[in-house]
């Protein structure tokens, strides 16, 4: 069965409804708003956004929170899917004047106190900033900062299935949305609380510390949404679209979230070609635009998000192979673990059974 994607209105109107069209006599369907499958993304001229404008792909990618270490030189982390970090702790070590590079990481900081002359491109005044995987980050800072900051990649959003739709319900981790933000008094000493929550967590020996620290980080997520809701939005919405690149990544990549354990779709998710359908670009054009932002191709942004959905079904639920398999929209569950095993060089159980819980 062949399905594809087709408009109800075009150019794009963000009250437009998409229909996923089935071939087969069966009568078409609507799938989704546009406001859940492609986000109206307007652009503010942050400096995240303008940094990754600037610079071209010879910038170095950081792929591990421990490379990541190296890279600023602090030392190395407890674990290699999370950290947390003072940033007093950090001064005696770290790089005041780091080059640029890309990293494939999440990162939320709190700066109490501090001066800079430039983070990413741009003096900072604000106190909760962001790092988003693929964008590129770079400082000037003085040795005085306060603060705290945590960073974690996707295998630590994928051991939270709250966090399932994690790009769509946090925007602020959005390539086109990560500006810094300044949190009211009352805010900013409840986030420092919940940070110092996690930290003692984090070096604590209980052996249900990241049970708590999954918690500590949702909350934090959550306060962090409800301002950049209530503050930010509608700021957002006012602007030009001037970063037309970081906008199709954005919804390059919200769609790939959405779509890799859709009920509706079918093995075709796991072409670039399908989401540039749903995108009205050409398949090369939205693989060059995404290479040019992210460092990496589509086709390997898609097949990331599948192994780390994967994985989180094979750790943390009991469907078997074959459930895992079909879920995921492979035709075989030989399909699926040839695909499995040749980007982890594990079998789907072999996996599951190092990792169980």
């Amino acid at each position: 069965m062949r399905k594809a994607w087709e408009r109800w209105r075009q150019p794009y109107d963000e009250t437009a409804s998409y229909k996923l069209k089935i071939h087969n006599g069966q009568k078409s369907q609507p799938f989704a708003k546009s406001k859940e499958l492609l986000p109206d993304l307007q652009i503010e001229r942050s400096c995240s956004t303008f940094d990754l404008a600037q610079h071209t792909d010879n910038v170095k990618t950081i792929t591990t929170i421990d490379d990541y270490c190296k890279e600023i030189n602090i030392p190395s982390p407890k674990h290699s899917f999370f950290d947390i970090r003072k940033f007093e702790d950090n001064a005696k070590t770290v790089n005041l004047k780091q080059p640029p590079f890309r990293h494939e990481f999440y990162a939320i900081a709190l700066r109490n106190s501090g001066s800079n002359n430039e983070v990413n491109g741009s003096y900072l005044d604000s106190n909760l900033f962001f790092n988003s995987p693929y964008q590129i980050i770079s400082w000037e800072i003085k040795p005085d900062w306060l603060g705290w900051y945590i960073i974690f990649d996707q295998e630590f959003i994928s051991l939270n299935p709250s966090l399932q739709n994690f790009i769509i319900d946090f925007p602020f981790f959005r390539l086109d949305k990560a500006a810094p933000m300044n949190l009211p008094e009352e805010y900013a000493n409840f986030v420092n609380d919940i940070f110092e929550q996690i930290y003692n967590e984090y070096h604590s020996e209980n052996k249900d510390k990241f049970l708590f620290i999954q918690n500590y980080t949702q909350l934090l997520l959550l306060i962090t949404k409800r301002h950049f809701d209530n503050s930010i939005l509608d700021d957002i919405s006012n602007q030009d679209n001037r970063a037309t690149d970081i906008l199709l990544v954005s919804r390059f990549q919200s769609l790939v979230e959405t779509m890799v354990t859709n009920e509706d779709a079918n093995s075709e998710i796991r072409q670039p070609s399908f989401y540039a359908e749903i995108l009205l670009v050409h398949p090369n054009h939205l693989n060059a635009v995404v290479k040019r932002i992210t460092g990496k191709t589509a086709t390997s942004i898609i097949q990331n998000q599948c192994i780390i959905t994967a994985k989180s079904l094979l750790r943390l639920t009991n469907l078997s192979i074959k459930e895992i398999a079909y879920r995921l929209r492979f035709n075989e569950p030989t399909h699926f673990n040839s695909y499995f095993k040749k980007v982890t060089h594990f079998t789907p159980q072999q996996y599951r059974e190092k990792h169980i819980l």
